[in-house]
């Protein structure tokens, strides 16, 4: 928790090459050193907000947008999710249903995405997503992918869902997963602990998400082609996918594929079976990596589409002990028993 400023063969290799010093820190077998503990905390979103139609903006634009930033569909000037506020503990637990049900259960103390836009390649940027120029995912039924989003939003404002067993609440609220895409592959930055720990040997890149403790485990191979040839069977669909790795110069590249369905339908963008997500990164000097990610996935959307980012070096991260001494999915199931007992017993005085 840290406040912190900070396709494929359709895109062409000059898209894809970010700017490389000469001196980078380097490890004894010539390679860029990425290894330490890194941030991605930037108020930049994914897609670009309506009405914004440049990805990049002067220094005091993209001051002024972050002052205005609302986080979690909190607007920025809600008097109840100030800084110089917290919540009143007197004030009691919403009415059911509440439209705030979800949305405010932190102080804004605990929510701590970063404090600017991204700046990326020396730009403020307004928008994760490059390509397509709009800033926008190219889905091919964004009607369909737009309902199933505001339903799964619904079910978080309100608390409003069947709980008929542990399975039912999202992947993050069981803590199997990093919600928002944090874990990647695409990986995004999120309300708090936008930290991540690189480990880099010859053989394996390790980056261990400080959300949810997600630990990803890169086998690094000679080239692509000898990479993409251990792919696991398709039948393992892991949690983060199937992720194979190889250098391209000095550019680290991670291919994955075999994304599980489950964490495909409940990350900030769905991937398919058929989906390929390629990320690069980039060590463009002592204190940044340039991070960009492509999505290559013709079942969901209408073409590949690309997103940039970097990462900054970040003092150290927090363990995640998502399920220490929590109660809540205790309390959610308890619930949905009780709730089950009173329509029994009003069926059986019937």
């Amino acid at each position: 928790m840290r406040m912190l400023i900070p396709a494929l063969a359709a895109l062409s290799l000059a898209c894809l090459s970010a700017p490389v010093l000469a001196d980078v820190p380097r490890l004894a077998d010539g390679k860029p050193d990425l290894t330490g503990i890194w941030s991605n905390a930037s108020l930049t979103p994914l897609t670009r907000s309506p009405g914004q139609k440049s990805l990049v903006v002067s220094k005091e634009e993209a001051a002024r947008i972050a002052a205005g930033t609302g986080l979690a569909g909190i607007p920025a000037d809600d008097p109840e999710f100030s800084n110089a506020g917290y919540s009143d503990p007197n004030k009691g637990a919403p009415e059911k249903g509440a439209a705030d049900f979800g949305l405010k259960g932190y102080d804004k103390f605990w929510v701590q995405p970063g404090e600017a836009l991204a700046f990326v390649k020396g730009e403020w940027r307004t928008s994760n997503i490059v390509e397509p120029a709009n800033g926008q995912l190219p889905y091919k039924d964004p009607a369909g992918q737009m309902k199933r989003q505001m339903e799964g939003f619904r079910v978080y404002m309100t608390g409003n869902a069947p709980y008929e067993g542990p399975e039912e609440p999202t992947l993050s609220e069981r803590c199997l997963i990093g919600f928002g895409q944090t874990g990647g592959p695409g990986m995004l930055s999120v309300l708090y602990n936008n930290n991540y720990q690189f480990v880099q040997t010859p053989g394996h890149m390790m980056i261990l998400v400080e959300m949810a403790h997600d630990a990803r485990i890169v086998p690094i191979f000679p080239n692509a082609q000898e990479a993409r040839a251990n792919h696991r069977p398709a039948v393992m669909a892991p949690w983060l996918g199937d992720t194979v790795g190889w250098w391209e110069g000095d550019t680290f590249v991670m291919e994955t594929i075999n994304i599980h369905p489950m964490q495909a339908s409940e990350q900030s963008f769905p991937v398919s079976a058929r989906g390929v997500v390629t990320e690069r990164l980039t060590r463009t000097g002592k204190d940044d990596i340039f991070y960009e990610f492509s999505v290559n996935d013709p079942d969901t959307y209408t073409q590949p589409w690309r997103a940039e980012m970097a990462f900054y070096p970040s003092p150290g991260w927090y363990e995640y002990a998502c399920h220490e001494g929590n109660h809540g999915m205790v309390g959610i199931l308890a619930g949905a028993r009780e709730r089950e007992r009173q329509a029994a017993s009003e069926r059986a005085s019937r």
